[in-house]
């Protein structure tokens, strides 16, 4: 196992470092809204496919990481970071093609949610727990089949993959320096999913105009994400940082209702209300009562920060 490679200090300038998280979830969100527009000309897994392995292409080239000197561990910890990173965004992606991304990423939050909860090991973190649940039942008060069942539990089960890829993301953060561990997580991530994007989207995926969507959706939704989570993790406490990516879901909501016409009904933006509140106040919940240590090691590029050992910060999603 190589050593622990942490963050550079924390930069002053604690206003710059709320712009730079706001711009990395508008950036993740509105990237996802993007993917849906992608779905009728390559498929999910296209999509998928197509975010993933340009991602990768743009991570490979940026950081030129090396592959010499790990050992199973470190490769065990790539393969589970990829597989995790595979998972969630394939799932995600099938979920916001049957309900709005608003909902989506509500239920999604979730998995990082319980995380959370269950670290912190503190009996305020249930009462956010138990304000959450409350903002779910709200939001299948206008029917859970106007949301699509399946739809709702692809999101549910897309925040599952979300908690492990918080954990993998960790574990990534402590063994490589850098960006490194991510960039050939992602490599792992989209030589996974390949199979099934070329399947999908077939020669369509090499159309100048999807090429085209599928960089943008690439940038959007993990190198810029990335790159302005990790300039703001230096500028910001980590539980600052976490409550702040906490309004993933009102984010979305907005990106959806803007970019792909996904209008919520009042109850339903009570009840993001709701599950954003309940997550900012788990994060609080969580956090310890001194400053926490730096991150070990990067955000990753779906808009995730690797996580202290005491809380998850709930992502702006993938």
């Amino acid at each position: 196992m190589t050593g622990v490679h942490p963050l550079p200090p924390r930069a002053p300038g604690r206003l710059g470092g709320v712009a730079l998280v706001l711009g990395g979830a508008l950036s993740v969100q509105f990237g996802s809204a993007l993917a849906a527009l992608l779905f009728p000309r390559t498929g999910v897994a296209g999509a998928v496919t197509l975010r993933l392995t340009i991602g990768a292409l743009v991570m490979l080239v940026v950081c030129r990481p090396r592959v010499r000197g790990y050992g199973r561990r470190d490769w065990a910890a790539v393969v589970a970071f990829g597989l995790a990173l595979a998972g969630m965004n394939s799932i995600f992606y099938q979920a916001i093609e049957r309900i709005p991304l608003g909902p989506a990423v509500t239920l999604e939050v979730l998995g990082p949610l319980a995380l959370s909860v269950f670290g912190a090991r503190r009996a305020a973190a249930w009462f956010w727990a138990a304000l959450a649940l409350g903002g779910v039942a709200l939001l299948g008060q206008g029917g859970f089949d106007r949301l699509d069942p399946v739809g709702a539990a692809l999101a549910l089960t897309a925040g599952a993959m979300w908690a492990a890829y918080i954990v993998c993301s960790a574990r990534i953060g402590a063994r490589f320096p850098g960006a490194d561990g991510l960039a050939l997580s992602l490599t792992v991530a989209a030589l996974l999913t390949l199979p099934f994007g070329l399947a999908d989207g077939g020669g369509r995926l090499a159309d100048p105009v999807v090429l085209g969507l599928g960089t943008g959706l690439a940038l959007l939704a993990s190198v810029l994400p990335y790159s302005l989570e990790l300039a703001a993790l230096r500028r910001l406490p980590t539980a600052t940082f976490a409550v702040m990516m906490s309004l993933g879901p009102a984010i979305a909501a907005v990106a959806g209702w803007l970019v792909l016409g996904q209008a919520l009904h009042p109850v339903e933006v009570l009840a993001i209300g709701l599950v954003v509140a309940a997550s900012a106040g788990a994060v609080r919940a969580a956090a310890p009562s001194t400053a926490p240590p730096p991150v070990p090691g990067p955000p990753d590029a779906e808009g995730v920060a690797a996580v202290s050992a005491a809380a998850a910060a709930p992502p702006a999603r993938p």
